[in-house]
């Protein structure tokens, strides 16, 4: 690198990291998640305004390579922490309802998702149109575990009857959408002339679920290891970039590798271990390489020229994405005998995307099932079904704490349990 490519390179992250701060600050003060301040602050850095000026300035061409290593980066180690956060107990402790809603919440948009991709295709299409109209549907299944998660503890619901449900379907969703995702980037071709390579990719993940989860759990035994130390941590890194290394030569993506390795790390007798390498990490990418990721995915959001037909797209996927997960939602939770108000709040926690929505986004502009003008819908999608959570949910509860499902438990047969 010159001294030039050097400078630019340095004072650009420090622009994106403050800027990406601020408007994070600015939402949560508006009672929104910090990535809706993120996402706008890479959107604002890309080309919708001042057509890109302000982002060419900051970081010339010659740099933004650079900055795709370093996003690749802090989107690895962000799927490593929603793996690490993903818990079964939570999906045995929400009862007979996670599983059923979190289907109807996945399968009805994803029904209505790729009808919508058929409806774009023509406009919007790329040369795979199968890989196109199922990663539409794909894209309205997504809910957004951390960043709902985080809904749940800023208002206080994280333990009650609700938050337990909405946090274990959360999971569950997302199990299923990686799933999803990972059969059609599979079934795409993404590979070229290594396809072959897919095939291996079952025997890794029986290997990473039977053979290297049962090692790492008698490693846990071991109190010597438990200790939170520099070791641990380069071990804990050098293996979730390993993983997402094989994923991607598998012709998967590598956010599938990383995802797998922070859920096969052993959970019984490591909490303290597991809550520091989720800490100290956590604090690093959120706040460096995540906003290079924010802005990388601004890149490729222009919404200066879009024109009436484009909005009009941009209304039918609103429609389908809130309708699909909502509607999917709610009723499954009312055939499970939830309350009506808490059945609704439960469908609005459903509709949150988020980041995890924009990482689907990237990896379908990265293998090129969508185009830069649906994309930037998509991404605008993303973010109103995500700040639209918080409002709805003062709106439907007026006492968030007030555990409505645990007093109607006995009087309406609705069985949840909150450990």
């Amino acid at each position: 690198m010159t001294t030039q490519q050097t400078t630019a390179l340095l004072a650009g992250l420090a622009a994106m990291v403050i800027l990406a701060r601020v408007l994070g600050a600015l939402a949560r003060r508006l009672g929104q998640p910090a990535v809706i301040g993120e996402v706008l602050a890479g959107i604002a850095l890309g080309p919708t305004l001042c057509h890109g000026a302000v982002c060419d300035a900051l970081l010339p061409d010659t740099t933004r390579p650079l900055l795709s290593a370093l996003a690749t980066v802090g989107i690895s180690v962000f799927m490593f922490i929603v793996g690490l956060e993903w818990d079964a107990v939570l999906i045995k402790g929400s009862g007979a309802i996670a599983p059923a809603v979190s289907l109807s919440s996945v399968l009805l948009p994803f029904a209505l998702g790729t009808a919508l991709g058929f409806y774009l295709i023509e406009d919007h299409g790329t040369d795979d149109k199968r890989a196109f109209v199922l990663f539409i549907g794909i894209a309205m299944s997504v809910t957004a575990f951390p960043v709902l998660a985080r809904i749940l503890t800023d208002r206080g619901m994280a333990h009650t009857s609700l938050g337990v449900v909405a946090l274990a379907c959360a999971a569950i969703d997302d199990v299923l959408a990686w799933s999803l995702l990972a059969a059609v980037v599979a079934i795409s071709g993404s590979a070229g002339t290594e396809q072959w390579r897919i095939l291996l990719a079952v025997p890794y993940l029986l290997c990473m679920l039977f053979v290297l989860r049962p090692a790492l759990r008698r490693a846990a035994e071991r109190r010597t290891l438990l200790q939170f130390t520099p070791t641990v941590l380069a071990c804990v890194l050098a293996g979730l970039l390993l993983s997402g290394a094989v994923t991607e030569w598998l012709g998967l993506h590598y956010i599938f590798g990383a995802f797998l390795f922070g859920v096969v790390l052993p959970r019984a007798g490591t909490e303290q271990l597991r809550h520091d390498v989720h800490d100290r990490l956590s604090q690093m990418n959120n706040t460096l390489l995540l906003p290079v990721f924010f802005l990388a995915a601004g890149q490729q959001v222009d919404l200066s020229a879009l024109g009436a037909n484009a909005l009009m797209d941009l209304g039918l996927i609103l429609v389908i994405a809130v309708g699909g997960k909502f509607i999917g939602a709610f009723t499954a939770a009312r055939l499970s005998r939830m309350p009506i108000r808490q059945s609704a709040a439960l469908a609005t926690l459903m509709n949150t995307r988020g980041l995890t929505e924009l990482i689907v986004l990237n990896v379908g502009l990265q293998l090129g099932f969508l185009h830069q003008e649906l994309y930037s819908l998509m991404v605008v999608m993303a973010v109103v079904t995500t700040a639209m959570a918080g409002p709805l949910l003062t709106w439907l509860l007026r006492d968030p704490t007030n555990d409505d499902i645990a007093r109607t438990e006995k009087r309406r047969g609705f069985r949840t349990t909150t450990t």
